[in-house]
């Protein structure tokens, strides 16, 4: 069973999230730069933003290195860039998955995990990118309906997913979760999505403990401002989107393609003495680690 519906459905005043990257005038670059090395070959992931941005470049350079993916996405309004990435991945000669609903329920969470290993049979990697974030000036703006929200998606759903996908995963597995740079250096107008991530920040850190005697390494990307859908698309002012990524020390916002190479190089064995790490792909920006 999917499910589409808001956890609140009486909220209307925020946006979808995380958007449509077929709308965009300009288009993320998810595409892998090299040729692939086979580095996942003969793996399973399960990669939830599937869809579109970071999480289109992730699945799409997993395939090029040998894994079959599934990638898990929220509503019908993302339909058309889901069944792209599953083009980008069957055009790397891969299988693929397209799994609609909302993670931050548990049957569905528990459901994209059922069907990814049905389907092909097993679960090597999970990589939890799936996340919204809405802009408030003031603190007193959020309401806690969006509180909720913003921690039932991207919070919640890593407990869930991780839940149900710990009786597949083994020796050699690994997770990987999306955190960001506003848990570093916080931001002043995304109080409940900085939240968030330091909770997976921490999250990743104490799972990584609790599973690393299991050999299932748990690690972390970290991104800076990375043009995806997500900002555009009500995740930042439309004001702010011209000068979106130029306070960075390169001063631009990444693309999705150079963001995956981070969760790839997690997911597979050149970080085979790395658990409980967070990477930092941020255009330059110094944080604590």
């Amino acid at each position: 069973m999917t499910n589409t519906e808001n956890f609140h459905p009486e909220i209307r005043e925020e946006p979808r999230m995380p958007g449509s990257e077929e709308e965009m005038d300009s288009k993320p670059d998810w595409r892998p730069r090299y040729p692939g090395s086979g580095r996942l070959e003969g793996k399973v992931a399960l990669v939830t933003g599937g869809d579109s941005g970071i999480g289109r470049a992730v699945a799409a350079l997993f395939a090029r290195e040998g894994a079959d993916v599934a990638i898990a996405y929220f509503a019908d309004e993302e339909r058309k860039d889901a069944a792209h990435t599953l083009s980008i991945i069957e055009g790397e000669g891969r299988k693929g998955l397209c799994l609609q609903g909302d993670l931050g329920r548990r049957d569905f969470a528990d459901e994209a995990v059922a069907r990814t290993v049905e389907h092909f049979g097993k679960l090597d990697v999970l990589v939890n990118n799936a996340g919204e974030q809405h802009p408030d000036d003031n603190a007193t703006d959020i309401t806690e309906e969006q509180l909720r929200r913003t921690f039932q998606t991207n919070i919640y759903s890593m407990f869930f997913l991780v839940q149900a996908a710990l009786p597949h995963l083994g020796e050699g597995s690994a997770i990987i979760n999306c955190t960001s740079v506003t848990m570093y250096k916080g931001s002043d107008n995304l109080l409940d999505y900085s939240s968030t991530k330091g909770a997976i920040t921490a999250f990743t850190r104490s799972l990584s403990e609790n599973l690393v005697a299991d050999g299932i390494r748990v690690n972390a990307v970290a991104p800076g401002p990375i043009w995806s859908p997500l900002n555009p698309c009500g995740g930042q002012p439309p004001e702010d989107m011209d000068d979106f990524g130029k306070s960075t020390p390169m001063g631009r916002p990444g693309q999705p393609n150079e963001v995956a190479p981070a969760f790839l190089f997690l997911a597979c064995e050149d970080s085979s003495y790395m658990s409980g790490q967070v990477l930092h792909p941020n255009g330059g920006i110094i944080v604590g680690s």
